[in-house]
């Protein structure tokens, strides 16, 4: 989906957020600190950040205050253990698009990560991806038809067939007409792996399709199927 940039200074709890993240589909980025923060943003790659407020280093406020003052695109998600209802004012009011409080629900932050994302990539532009069943081709909201390899095909096709619910592992190997018995299961993380690139190097996206571990795929933005 998308890169992000997180700052965290708890770090098991760092590390739990980005890993889930990363399983969804992102490329994560993590700091600790403000200074941190500061020294591996990049406006040019860092599409949304998630920022906590209490840090060693300075104040979260601060930070989206100089983010703001940059004039970038950036989606700011702050996610605080401060929930009182002048913090989350102060948060909004300064420049965050959402404010998160702990503790929260990985699921229900991906869904956020998620939709602000669509927001921002598309930038008014349909969110809907469009696979084409008949030229084997896949489409990213608002970008070119990429061409697809038939066995690429039948992966995406069988994840995007599972209308935005967890496609099983099995059911996408028997799609490829292979013994999910025999079938070496680090084929199909290889070919998706190839997907993502692919779709990235030709678009600039990232694929939407999120990794349950050991279970299977699930294509978590809204797609047509054309035929």
């Amino acid at each position: 989906m998308v890169r992000l940039i997180l700052l965290e200074d708890e770090t098991v709890l760092c590390s739990e957020l980005a890993g889930y993240l990363t399983e969804c589909g992102h490329m994560v980025d993590m700091a600790c600190c403000v200074a941190q923060f500061q020294q591996l943003f990049s406006p040019s790659d860092h599409l949304i950040a998630l920022i906590d407020l209490g840090l060693p280093d300075g104040d979260g406020i601060d930070l989206i205050d100089w983010l703001r003052m940059r004039g970038k695109r950036l989606g700011i998600i702050v996610v605080s253990a401060r929930s009182s209802r002048a913090e989350k004012i102060r948060g909004l009011a300064v420049g965050a698009d959402h404010y998160i409080t702990k503790p929260f629900d990985l699921e229900e932050l991906a869904a956020t990560v998620s939709a602000l994302a669509r927001r921002l990539v598309t930038g008014g532009v349909s969110p809907r991806w469009i696979l084409d069943i008949h030229r084997r081709q896949l489409t990213p909201p608002g970008k070119a038809p990429i061409n697809l390899t038939a066995q690429a095909f039948i992966v995406v096709h069988a994840i995007a067939a599972g209308r935005g619910t967890l496609v099983d592992r099995r059911c996408i190997v028997d799609a490829l007409s292979e013994d999910y018995l025999t079938y070496d299961q680090r084929r199909l993380d290889t070919q998706m792996h190839q997907l993502r690139k692919t779709v990235f190097a030709a678009s600039g996206l990232e694929l939407p399709v999120r990794s349950a571990r050991g279970r299977g795929y699930q294509f978590m933005a809204d797609v047509d199927l054309k035929s």
